[in-house]
């Protein structure tokens, strides 16, 4: 069974509006006998006449009453699906998958949000919580576009890693503590350690940062979530070591007196990536748009 044929819907339209097939014809910039012959095709492949024809005007018959309220709907609807694909060619609507881990979440992600749906309103940001293992697996296997990962990851054929930005990993110590001006491992060993879990990258900066000079602490807990972290050490429960997540949060974590920071000796630094798929060519306008907006924020 043929489709119908989204011309002669729009020249049916145009006639129920119009009155006529030359005021139809003129208005759809048609030929008349064109316009004929979309009303002649179409009523052949519906079986059925959809106009009276007279001498001074054209009216629908009952059955071009029950299809023209359907024509018109199948017309906006093709308009509609013809503007989006226009838009979605030129970057400035659709989707973009976006992964993260808490700490950048929260600090980093919201002025590069926030910019995204200045300039792309129609763009889609969809946000996955991940750490950087999960994120490079995720962009490689296509269900992520875009993740910020913590370095060091090994670039691979499919996978392209931009330097973002770094930042200083601190000590974060309980507002009770006494504590020396800059954090050494072998003074950190000796307290109660809340850390990351082992399969993130920070974690293993941490235990490497120890092992350097031949330490091996155990945590009192581990976990990924950095919030959670931080709160812990304003409650006494222990120290951690994190990076610190823009310039704001200096300012906020010692807010109150909440939590101590200290920097620690010898220094270590995360260096953040934005990972996404190789072939840039096949990227997705909208990835493309997200990632010029992340290269704005770059420092």
């Amino acid at each position: 069974m043929r489709s119908l044929n989204l011309d002669q819907l729009r020249t049916l339209v145009a006639i129920a509006d119009l009155g006529t097939f030359a005021a139809a014809a003129q208005a759809l910039h048609l030929a008349a006998p064109t316009v004929s012959l979309h009303i002649s095709e179409l009523e052949a492949r519906l079986a059925t006449p959809l106009l009276l024809r007279s001498k001074r005007a054209v009216a629908l018959t009952a059955a071009g009453e029950a299809l023209l309220p359907r024509a018109r709907q199948l017309l906006q609807d093709a308009d509609e699906a013809e503007r989006q694909i226009g838009l979605h060619a030129k970057g400035l609507t659709g989707r973009v998958r976006l992964a993260a881990s808490t700490g950048p979440l929260v600090h980093l992600l919201p002025p590069v949000l926030e910019q995204m749906a200045r300039a792309h309103p129609e763009v889609q940001v969809e946000l996955s919580l991940l750490g950087t293992t999960q994120a490079c697996e995720r962009v490689l296997a296509g269900t992520v576009d875009v993740a910020l990962v913590s370095m060091p990851v090994q670039e691979s054929a499919d996978l392209v890693l931009k330097r973002w930005r770094v930042d200083p990993v601190m000590a974060l110590l309980p507002p009770q503590w006494q504590a020396p001006r800059r954090i050494t491992p072998q003074w950190l060993a000796a307290r109660p350690l809340i850390l990351n879990e082992p399969v993130s990258q920070i974690y293993r900066q941490t235990m490497a940062w120890f092992a350097a000079v031949g330490l091996h602490p155990r945590a009192r807990i581990e976990l990924n979530y950095t919030e959670a972290m931080k709160s812990l050490v304003a409650t006494g429960y222990g120290a951690a070591v994190l990076p610190l997540d823009g310039e704001a949060e200096p300012h906020q974590l010692a807010l109150h007196g909440r939590i101590q920071l200290r920097p620690l000796q010898p220094a270590m630094h995360r260096e953040m990536a934005v990972a996404h798929r190789r072939n840039e060519k096949a990227l997705a306008p909208s990835v493309k748009q997200l990632l010029a907006v992340l290269q704005a924020h770059r420092q």
